[in-house]
């Protein structure tokens, strides 16, 4: 098991790769560096190797699917993930460290913004997307994470070997951060300053597909983590549809005596037997979410008992 290791995703980072070895190389000498290449065509993997990192690879395109690697294949006590891109300075990873080994923090997060990043990210929508989803992510899950999306990152091996990666591409980010709330873990948050990409070298990210699949993923996990207040509030918005249909139905039956509308009062109540419905499915579904957690709970107790027969 390794004590520190330093994990790299990277696609095509070759005018990269080389510095930011070396500099975490500086930053942690006890580190084992890891770099996982997710099917490059510009010898990212050879300039890794001769900067003296670990090169290993992922034949699935993406960067959740890397990270899904990287945490089944190694065993460490503290991981540090970074990206290839040389955005995150190295000198802060000793104190992101230092969070996990010494403070037991389950994760130790990078906040670009609060520092730089608003000023060295030269793409602004970029900046529209952290901040709307930073807002979103701490109102709706109740929290105060200062950078949701950073790449940036330190874990403890109990996070490691207990995060189900689902998310393939660059939504992992988000993914992370929801889980560890969630699961009422420890974070740590680190103000790193940012730089933006070096020229000629170019971000994988695409600000409007990504940016929808990021949203996708926020309503996905809002809806299984927290099933009752998802199913809730569709029920509410489900009441509100049928009383406003309803409402000119009814109005017309008083005046008349008559029904005048009745496929209108049909649908009606229909739409009302959805939000019953709906309703209850949240019920249930809590009961489930809260029987999760209690077998979460109980799988982090077998880790760390892994960990400790590792260590000792």
């Amino acid at each position: 098991m390794d004590k520190i290791a330093v994990l790299i995703p990277c696609y095509n980072e070759s005018k990269t790769i080389e510095k930011v070895v070396r500099d975490f190389r500086n930053a942690l000498p006890d580190a084992v560096i890891y770099v996982y290449d997710n099917n490059s065509t510009d010898h990212t993997d050879e300039i890794a190797r001769k900067a003296g990192a670990i090169v290993r690879y992922e034949y699935q395109q993406g960067k959740g699917n890397v990270i899904r690697r990287m945490f089944r294949d190694i065993d460490a006590e503290c991981y540090i993930m970074t990206d290839g891109d040389d955005t995150y300075p190295a000198e802060y990873a000793p104190e992101m460290a230092d969070k996990v080994l010494t403070k037991k923090a389950d994760m130790g997060i990078g906040d670009r913004l609060s520092s730089t990043y608003f000023t060295e990210n030269k793409r602004p929508f970029h900046n529209f997307g952290n901040s709307l989803v930073r807002k979103a992510i701490n109102v709706m899950f109740k929290t105060d994470i200062k950078d949701i999306m950073t790449g940036y990152r330190a874990f403890s091996y109990q996070f490691v070997k207990s995060f189900p990666v689902l998310s393939k591409g660059f939504e992992i980010e988000t993914e992370m951060s929801i889980h560890a709330v969630d699961k009422n873990m420890l974070l740590e948050n680190v103000i790193i300053e940012y730089r933006d990409r070096p020229e000629g070298s170019e971000s994988k990210l695409n600000t409007y597909s990504d940016g929808m699949k990021v949203l996708k993923t926020i309503l996905r996990l809002y809806r299984n983590y927290k099933p009752f207040a998802f199913f809730g509030i569709l029920s509410v918005i489900l009441l509100v549809v049928a009383a406003a249909f309803f409402v000119p139905v009814f109005g017309a039956y008083l005046a008349t005596g008559e029904v005048l509308r009745f496929p209108t009062l049909i649908v009606c109540g229909f739409v009302v037997l959805a939000a019953v419905q709906a309703f209850f499915s949240g019920m249930i579904l809590q009961n489930i979410e809260q029987k999760n957690r209690q077998d979460f709970e109980m799988e982090l107790h077998r880790i760390n008992e892994r960990l400790k027969e590792m260590s000792s």
